[in-house]
């Protein structure tokens, strides 16, 4: 039994290939959305990409700007199909195409799918990344006079500044690192040698932070240098601080904004998901419909229309036995090659006779 069996006249035939034309343009222009998309986010990861530790979040972008061009061009592709639709003559010119084209639009969807899974699960990649690119990248803030980190103060500073975070995880990440450069560090002095040498590496660590980390909506001025010394400044305590430095990480700052961008962007795919779901089972009902008009010559005959000619069960169980074939004939053309090979590796005898 054809699984979602449905007959057609002319008119209903015309109005499926009416409908599928106009919802193909509409999906031509929902790739035209992904592909902008991809787009945008490639952008947006490329802004920050010296904080970031390799280039697997650029998995995502690729993929949707990917999965835009080939939107674009298999709806513009079943756009003219369905157009030549409504002329039985014109249509007969696609009937060899249309099945390897449907099989196509069946895998581009599970690649779709795919890709929208992709934009909810890339947060635990995308996590790792940041924390350790932002990690370099706090290691070479104090680098303004080394060829290819000179950039990375300014990076630093304006990405504290504008997502309204300080460190990786804190803002006592950066009592962890050397971020002054010792260019500015004055070596006769008693306290910066007291520091370094206290310091198994010979860094000078002090607890502070850079100026980005201030808070603007702070009601006294910014204490940046002896953050965790509450002598060292009237009236103050840095464990009920909450509003001198920003208290969020960078990488959890990064990380939400990133996130929500892709779930957003997943959300968006999945609806694209479905649309073109529902427009390769219209085209494969308009394919079934008018291939089984009894009487091509008069176009008004009924017709009927189908999604599988037999049950989801038969038609998974026909596709196994076509795979088990196509097995068995590769296997036979495999022993047939090797027989032929020792027929010809024999040596004719010769018999002599006296």
């Amino acid at each position: 039994m054809a699984l979602l069996k449905v007959k057609f006249n002319q008119k209903k035939r015309v109005k499926l290939a009416q409908g599928l034309w106009l919802m193909n343009w509409f999906s031509v222009f929902a790739g035209i959305l992904v592909f902008s998309m991809g787009l945008f986010l490639k952008i947006e990861l490329r802004k920050r990409s010296e904080v970031m530790d390799n280039s697997e979040s650029h998995f995502v972008p690729n993929s949707l700007i990917l999965m835009g061009i080939l939107s674009c061009a298999f709806n513009g592709f079943a756009g003219k199909i369905c157009y030549d639709s409504l002329d039985p003559t014109k249509f007969a010119k696609w009937k060899p195409f249309l099945k390897p084209y449907l099989a196509l639009c069946f895998f581009f969807n599970i690649l779709i799918f795919f890709v929208a899974l992709i934009c909810f699960l890339m947060r635990g990649s995308l996590e790792s990344t940041l924390s350790q690119g932002l990690k370099n990248g706090m290691k070479f803030y104090r680098d303004t006079d080394t060829p290819g980190r000179c950039f990375m103060k300014k990076t630093i500073d304006m990405l504290q500044i504008e997502f309204k975070c300080c460190g990786n995880n804190g803002f006592k990440d950066w009592f962890e690192i050397q971020w002054i450069s010792n260019r500015y560090l004055d070596f006769s002095s008693k306290e910066v040698k007291d520091r370094i040498k206290s310091n198994v590496d010979g860094r000078y660590l002090v607890d502070g932070v850079p100026f980005s980390c201030c808070n603007p909506s702070s009601p006294r001025p910014c204490i940046q240098y002896q953050v965790t010394n509450n002598s060292a400044h009237y009236s103050y305590d840095y464990q009920t601080e909450e509003l001198n430095l920003w208290n969020r990480g960078c990488r959890e700052a990064l990380l939400h904004y990133y996130s929500s961008m892709m779930s957003s962007m997943g959300a968006v795919v999945l609806l694209v998901w479905l649309f073109e779901v529902s427009v390769m089972v219209g085209l494969r009902l308009l394919q079934t419909s008018l291939e089984s008009i009894a009487n091509p010559e008069d176009p008004e005959c009924e017709s009927e229309g189908w999604i599988l000619e037999n049950s989801l069960k038969d038609s998974l169980k026909s596709a196994l036995e076509s795979l088990k074939k196509i097995g068995k004939f590769n296997q036979v053309e495999a022993g047939a090659e090797g027989a032929e090979g020792e027929e010809g590796g024999k040596t004719p005898a010769i018999t002599t006779v006296s």
